[in-house]
């Protein structure tokens, strides 16, 4: 029962931090040099882990995995907001 609990927070926090970071880059950054950087994911990403390692450790159903993952998502999103605003989109 645990496991499908840290499995069904892990996926939420993992699309909340995707849909959340896309759209952020699409609307919000979208006139900054910075995002379009190839490292720009990455740097979110590993930052997204980072701010979700203390939850993760104050919370004993949300692991390590979890706040590796959410980071994960984070950079995913980055990367295809920006791939959308490189596109043209908007």
């Amino acid at each position: 029962m645990v496991e499908i609990i840290w499995l069904a927070a892990t996926g939420a926090a993992g699309a909340f931090g995707y849909a959340k970071s896309r759209g952020f880059v699409r609307t919000r950054l979208r006139f900054v040099d910075g995002v379009r950087k190839p490292y720009a994911p990455f740097i979110a990403g590993g930052v997204a882990a980072a701010a979700a390692a203390p939850v993760a450790w104050l919370l004993p159903i949300v692991g390590t995995a979890s706040a590796v993952i959410f980071g994960a998502s984070v950079g995913a999103g980055v990367a295809s907001g920006r791939k959308e605003l490189d596109q043209g989109g908007s």
